[in-house]
């Protein structure tokens, strides 16, 4: 391998790592939303194919661990991820305990990274061989995969009947934009669809804003006093026996070798579901709290991991919600990505596999040290100066010029409608995963079910 490429892969994961780090420190950031833009703009920027995976591994390794920090710190979820521990993470920062926390969170990714990249490549080895049935069958699965979820999200009823009006409202714009020649008759922009998609809940609460009766109803609340505990925040070994118990890291890495075959369901339901069954069950709430936290960062390493290596290195095409959302731009970014000419044919098995170990293992050292030794002051830094809502208008202004450059000024407003209609579906109970696979089950659902 060339030296150039491997002092670029180093450069892309060191920056994935600082500039993650920062973002998920900043509370209520979606995982979705911060990672696809900036990958999307790597790949149209024409860097190079391995240090763009290089890349995505350490975003995703980092923001992963970062995100649950603010939980732990200040009592709020840094992100969609980081939800399913609130609870277990309040009540061991009302104990006075949250520096412990973090570390056994840290821990917890270790044992979830370290178990996931091995027994993902391994998947993923096993089923190379039926790639070309998976792929034939692939727009099915996508079918199979938004009732899955659908059945599995909170909003069971409404979330199986809008799949097939999602499905039209995708379908009829593309042919819309066809029609009228804004794109070739064989264009696509799917992309576009699902960044808006991405931003969906966010659009509909900052557009609620301009209706004067819904704003006037708003609670209003006093200032909040946000207390940052720098306690007991020095560094320590990231070895994992010194920070888990032998009972908590077995548990940790029974629960992520189990979530890693599972690739192909919601990480956020995995997270919740197995994180919280390798808890088990004690009298000793402090012993259940310590448990769950670092069970349930070793489910979200392992979810996210497997989500991309399995689909990526075995078939080429996205048959995850992890690579239906976040990693999506490793897949599909027209013109430099389609789903028969991506990550998957463009390197060889010794260059994927170096890529997600540079990136998986450069993450985990380095956000151990941030997270552990310097919590503290990025808390406070992000927390003091960096506004939640400047970082989001960041995002969703990236996201509109993404959708110009694809189809012009029309399909601005084609992301806005499916923004609106999505976003609004999303606060009824569908989640991003049913609207992630729908969007990808939308041609076979117009041609064979209508």
């Amino acid at each position: 391998m060339d030296v150039s490429i491997i002092i670029q892969m180093l450069i892309a994961a060191i920056g994935a790592i600082m500039f993650y780090s920062f973002i998920g420190f900043i509370p209520g950031t979606d995982e979705t939303s911060v990672l696809v833009p900036v990958t999307l703009a790597l790949v149209l920027a024409g860097v190079a194919p391995i240090v763009v995976l290089t890349f995505f591994i350490a975003a995703i390794v980092t923001l992963n661990l970062t995100n649950a920090i603010p939980t732990a710190l200040v009592g709020l979820p840094g992100g969609v991820m980081s939800t399913p521990m609130m609870e277990h993470s309040l009540y061991l920062k009302s104990k006075g305990r949250a520096a412990e926390t973090i570390k056994k969170m840290a821990a917890g990714s270790a044992v979830g990274t370290i178990i996931a990249i091995p027994v993902s490549l391994a998947i993923a080895t096993a089923i190379t061989p039926y790639a070309e049935t998976l792929r034939q069958y692939g727009s099915l699965l996508f079918v199979f995969g938004a009732v899955l979820l659908a059945l599995l999200g909170s909003n069971r009823l409404l979330s199986l009947i809008s799949i097939i009006p999602m499905a039209l409202l995708f379908q009829g714009l593309l042919s819309l934009y066809r029609t009228q020649e804004v794109i070739p008759k064989d264009g696509n922009i799917s992309v576009s669809f699902f960044l808006g998609i991405t931003i969906g809940p966010l659009l509909v609460s900052i557009l609620g804003l301009l209706n004067k009766r819904s704003r006037d109803r708003l609670p209003r609340y006093a200032p909040t006093t946000v207390e940052i505990s720098r306690r007991d925040l020095s560094g320590q070994s990231l070895a994992p026996g010194r920070i888990l118990t032998r009972d908590e890291m077995g548990r940790t890495g029974l629960a992520s070798l189990i979530t890693t075959p599972l690739f192909f369901l919601s990480p956020v339901g995995l997270t919740f579901l197995i994180g919280e069954a390798s808890a088990g069950r004690s009298g000793d709430r402090l012993k259940h709290a310590n448990r769950a936290v670092s069970s349930m960062n070793g489910v979200a390493h392992a979810a996210y991991l497997s989500g991309v290596i399995i689909p990526l290195l075995a078939v080429g095409i996205p048959l995850s919600p992890v690579a239906i959302g976040p990693a999506q731009a490793l897949f599909n970014a027209p013109p430099v990505f389609s789903l028969d000419h991506n990550l998957h044919q463009l390197l060889s098995t010794g260059q994927f596999i170096t890529a997600v170990v540079v990136g998986a293992l450069l993450a985990l050292v380095l956000t151990y040290v941030i997270a552990v030794r310097y919590s503290y002051q990025i808390t406070y830094f992000v927390m003091r100066y960096i506004p939640h809502e400047a970082v989001l208008g960041l995002f969703i202004g990236f996201i509109l010029l993404l959708a110009y450059l694809d189809a012009g000024v029309a399909n601005i407003f084609g992301v806005l409608l499916v923004g609106v209609a999505c976003g609004t579906l999303n606060k009824l109970g569908v989640s991003y995963g049913v609207q992630f696979m729908t969007l990808y089950a939308a041609p076979w659902i117009v041609q064979n079910l209508l």
